[in-house]
Parts: structure tokens; sequence; C-alpha cells
């Protein structure tokens, strides 16, 4: 008995999708976390104190039952040449949570504009001690 081409069954015919290697989702880099993601690297900002500096999360633990975690950001300053950090200006504590990762992610949700805000506040407040 031979079958015609056309009336063999394929996947679809049994409710299977059929999908094809696509390029991997681009990830915006507009959050620090989805920039952290999407290069692999710190993010760099200018200060206005015109100084080059990178940005890291930190998350320390606290003594507080209900939020025993807590982040802030630290910017590390980098001599004009790029060949080291000479410095560091840091926020306040900005976000608390339940655990070391809901507040890495809460801190990650951050605008980059909001980080360049904490950047130059940051600044400010230690030009003024």
């Amino acid at each position: 008995m031979s079958h015609d081409r056309d009336d063999t069954p394929d996947a679809q015919d049994f409710g299977v999708e059929i999908t094809t290697a696509e390029e991997p989702e681009e990830v915006a880099d507009t959050t620090l976390g989805g920039y952290f993601l999407a290069h692999d690297r710190p993010p760099a900002f200018e200060g206005p104190d015109g100084h080059p500096y990178t940005v890291s999360i930190e998350v320390e633990k606290v003594p507080d039952l209900r939020n025993p975690y807590e982040g802030y950001l630290v910017f590390p300053r980098w001599a004009q040449n790029g060949l080291g950090i000479v410095g560091h200006v840091e926020t306040p504590t900005l976000w608390r949570g339940r655990s070391r990762e809901e507040v890495h992610w809460a801190a990650g949700e951050s605008s980059l504009p909001d980080v360049q805000s904490h950047l130059n506040a940051a600044i400010q407040r230690k030009a003024l001690r």
C-alpha cells in the first residue's frame, strides 16, 4: 500500500507545536539588573564631580526580624585614566526585605537614571562632610 506524502500525518496533526531555534531574547539594559544581565558588567556613570564611577549592589543581614536584609549601592570612583579605584561613595539603605534575593531583585529593578540620581546625591552628601 502506498501513501501519498500529503496523507502522512505530521507532528502538527497531533497538536505538537514545531519551533525552530530562535535568537535569544534580548535583555533590556534600562534597569540596573537588566544592564548586569545584558552586558555581564556594571554600568559606568560620570559623577557631577567629573570622575568616572561604576556601581555594585550590596546586601547585608541586619537584626530586623521583619526585614532581615537591607540593600544599598556602592559607587567605586575610578582614576581618570581608568587604571584603578581611588575612592568610593555609597547610598544609605534603599531597600529592605525578607531575603537577600528579594532585596537584590528590588535593587536590580532600579532604572539607570535613578541610579545616576543616587550617585549624584551620594557625592553631594560626601562633599558636605
